[in-house]
């Protein structure tokens, strides 16, 4: 595959993944009549089959990244050619926003937004840095005929044990941002949730060659089928915090 048909399917991927996690947060908050319990749980079961979808559509075409903290790992580790790096995350976060947009366009919502939603505390900061790194983890670890349900499954799960509700993707930190919406998190908050994904995301390639040392398996493949998905979550705050 050409590097601009990698960039697409970034694009592309990213774009959808933001319009399901957002999408499905405004419908399952019209639904379920204030039930965030119920909002959240639609919420989750929206994204983990889009997720899938999105992974199995454009790993082949890409690696299905859709997400900052996965390339500079995948860079680091010599999976992603270094000069395709900053190409990935531009689509990345082009896609994240534009995702963001086509939420809105679809349920009449007002197109440019900024969110208003305060997410931030120890706890979430700690949750975000847990999220990423569990997500990372099972990106490297998992077996690659299994890596698009191994992902879609840790992020419904870190939906809910997390406080932070497992945004695990710089990009969708952008995207939601833009959304002043049951997903959304504000600009102020952005930077700390950032901070920890990459932190994260750090960690969990340190564990990970920790392990190949000590357990030698197959070889890693050249690309890797990855989200971010992960994404993210539109989960109520739980602290008020995906």
């Amino acid at each position: 595959m050409t590097l601009p048909r990698k960039l697409l399917a970034e694009l592309l991927g990213t774009t959808l993944l933001l319009a399901i996690v957002i999408g499905s947060g405004v419908m399952a908050e019209r639904l379920s009549g204030g039930n965030t319990a119920i909002a959240l749980l639609a919420n989750t079961l929206a994204t983990v089959g889009g997720l899938y979808v999105l992974i199995e559509v454009f790993g082949p075409v890409s690696g299905a990244h859709f997400n900052p903290a996965v390339s500079v790992v995948m860079a680091a580790r010599g999976a992603l050619p270094r000069p395709a790096l900053m190409p990935y995350i531009a689509a990345q976060l082009l896609g994240a926003v534009l995702g963001a947009w086509l939420a809105h366009a679809m349920f009449d919502m007002t197109l440019v937004q900024l969110s208003t939603k305060v997410r931030g505390g120890t706890g979430q900061w700690v949750a975000e840095g847990v999220a990423t790194f569990g997500l990372l983890l099972v990106i490297l670890r998992a077996p690659s005929s299994r890596v698009a349900a191994m992902v879609a499954a840790y992020i419904g799960a870190a939906y809910w044990f997390t406080s932070s509700t497992s945004f695990a993707n710089p990009a969708a930190v952008l995207g939601r941002l833009f959304s002043d919406s049951f997903a959304g998190i504000a600009p102020a908050s952005a930077p700390a949730f950032v901070a920890v994904e990459l932190i994260g995301a750090a960690l969990a390639a340190g564990v990970h060659r920790l392990l190949s040392e000590a357990t030698p398996g197959p070889a890693l493949p050249a690309t890797l089928p990855a989200s971010v998905a992960s994404l993210s979550s539109t989960q109520p705050d739980a602290s008020h915090h995906v």
